[in-house]
């Protein structure tokens, strides 16, 4: 009777290891390199057009590979004064705009795949819905990208455009009020992603 029952969790056992380093195996966590990616940030000016590119970033993407690829998770943080002009009083402007005192982050979080779209040679069309954090607002976003998968690395590649005033940030000026900022910002990015 022991001995049924021993063979019996034997194979539970079994079963349990199988399962468990299937999915690891499956379920596979690419983490970003920020020496390798690269962000930037588009706008207008009542002067001239401007461009912010992104110093510090981090985030994790973790892929399905069993049969139809699928992600399950997705999240993005960039430190807010990594953002830099070139210029240290357009930087001022910016953060004080961000109020980085008080929100050091900006941070995206997927909580839905909504679309997987394969293109061929490992290349997908992707649209995620997460929650966008700027300055202290959160805001359900749909984020569209194309995604490239390796063996050891993943490429995400896209842009959002998205009106600053949503976020409850005042567009900077400068010059005392003479040159303004227009309310819309796009993000471009190119994240890769290792593992």
């Amino acid at each position: 009777m022991r001995t049924i029952k021993q063979n019996r969790m034997m194979r539970l056992f079994t079963i349990l290891i199988v399962i468990f380093t299937s999915q690891n195996v499956l379920a596979q966590q690419f983490n970003l390199n920020n020496g390798k990616s690269s962000m930037s940030i588009f706008g207008t000016s009542s002067l001239h057009d401007w461009e912010e590119t992104v110093e510090e970033q981090s985030g994790t993407i973790k892929l399905n590979t069993e049969g139809q690829i699928s992600i399950t998770a997705l999240n993005i943080s960039i430190v807010a004064e990594s953002i830099k002009s070139g210029k240290s009083a357009m930087d001022k402007n910016t953060y004080k705009a961000l109020d980085t005192k008080n929100h050091k982050y900006i941070t995206f979080k997927m909580y839905e795949s909504k679309k997987i779209i394969d293109l061929g040679n490992s290349e997908y069309q992707v649209i995620v819905s997460g929650k966008l954090s700027v300055s202290g607002v959160t805001k359900t976003v749909d984020l569209s990208f194309k995604m490239k998968v390796t063996a050891d690395t993943v490429t995400l590649e896209g842009e959002k455009t998205f009106n600053m005033k949503d976020y409850g940030i005042e567009p900077p000026k400068a010059l005392l009020g003479t040159i303004t900022t227009g309310e819309d910002v796009t993000i471009k990015f190119k994240s890769i992603l290792t593992n």
